[in-house]
Order: structure tokens, then sequence, then C-alpha cells
């Protein structure tokens, strides 16, 4: 995945790209507070690392965006426990 963030600073505007790689999805549940629930997407390069945190109705919005629009895509991988599946 590429990531390209435009920051503002005291200089003025500072835009950063990296590239890296998706190693963990994980689903934050909390059955007493549900507005706290989040979808956070954990990634790795060689010079970055972080986490990315979605609320439900942001990864709905995204869903929504992104179904409409898989017939342009040619294939992807699919990571599982027992290995990637090429769909």
């Amino acid at each position: 995945m590429k990531i390209k963030i435009r920051k503002t600073n005291l200089d003025g505007m500072v835009r950063l790209e990296t590239s890296a790689e998706i190693k963990e999805v994980l689903v934050n549940e909390d059955l007493l507070h549900p507005e706290d629930e989040s979808i956070a997407l954990g990634f790795r390069g060689k010079n970055s690392s972080g986490i990315i945190e979605l609320s439900p109705e942001e990864f709905e919005k995204m869903y929504d965006l992104v179904r409409s629009r898989m017939h342009l895509i040619k294939g992807f991988k699919r990571l599982s426990a027992s290995g990637a599946w090429r769909l």
C-alpha cells in the first residue's frame, strides 16, 4: 500500500510519501461502549510503520465506495491463517 500524507507545520506544507504492507487487521469491539468500536489496520514498511484506525461508519462508507467499482480490479490476494488465496 502507498501512504501519502500532507501536513501543515510552522514551515508550511510538508508532504510525506511511503509504502508499506498491511500486517494486521484488528476489529476492536466494546460491548459496554459500542460507540468506541473501531477497525485498525497495522502497517509496516522499510522506514515507516503505524496504525490507521477507522470507525464502523467510516469503514462502511469506504466499503460502499469500493463495492461499486470492484469490477475494475483485475485480481487481489486475500491472506488467511492458511496462506494467500488468489481471487
